[in-house]
């Protein structure tokens, strides 16, 4: 079986219960796995794989920062559908609050640069439901890109204040990291002296 040679010296970053779910492989890509989690669901006609895939070509040219993708995977015998991918370069914001990156200058740059960023996704009709910044990577060239977005829809149009404020609901859960974000000017989509002009 192709996935035991994938899992035979890699590093295992996330698993469940149900089993692996990101692994780090040897050759420097990373493996991530799907499962179907309801008996009947839309994952049966596009698996989660091929809308991470999908939502990677579309956010890349829309020059927003992401892995790069290197193939979709199929392991019938686990049921599972993955991703092969280069990894984002960079650390996501949550790992530089975690490891102590992040002075209170630093960090009100960050959120600025955040919420630049986020009204940016929202004007380009990107939904990322997970958005959070767990999923935000900044990047060495000091841009901000997104990981983990299997679950991001993407509209032909710019969200409205509805959905904007709905798209924000899941970061404002994490207490920890309500000082990331500046809601008036992300619901108005516009900062600052934007937002008077």
């Amino acid at each position: 079986m192709e996935y035991l040679s994938w899992r035979e010296g890699a590093e295992i970053l996330e698993a469940d219960g149900y089993g692996d779910k990101v692994l780090a492989l040897r050759d420097g890509t990373m493996l991530k796995l799907f499962r179907r989690k309801r008996l009947f669901t839309s994952a049966l006609l596009f698996p989660y794989a091929r809308r991470f895939i999908s939502n990677a070509r579309t956010l890349a040219r829309l020059g927003i920062p992401v892995p790069v993708v290197v193939d979709e995977v199929v392991i019938p015998e686990m049921q599972r559908h993955g991703v092969l991918y280069r990894p984002l370069p960079g650390v996501t914001l949550r790992q530089m609050v975690l490891r102590g990156m992040v002075s209170a200058e630093r960090q009100h740059e960050l959120k600025d640069q955040l919420t630049r960023f986020i009204i940016e996704l929202h004007n380009n009709g990107i939904y990322f439901r997970s958005l959070h910044i767990g999923n935000v990577v900044l990047t060495p060239d000091g841009r901000m890109g997104l990981i983990d977005f299997a679950d991001l829809r993407i509209y032909p149009w710019s969200l409205g204040k509805y959905l904007r404020a709905r798209n924000m609901k899941r970061m404002q859960r994490f207490e920890h990291e309500l000082d990331w974000l500046d809601l008036p000017a992300i619901i108005a989509g516009r900062r600052g002296a934007e937002q008077r002009g």
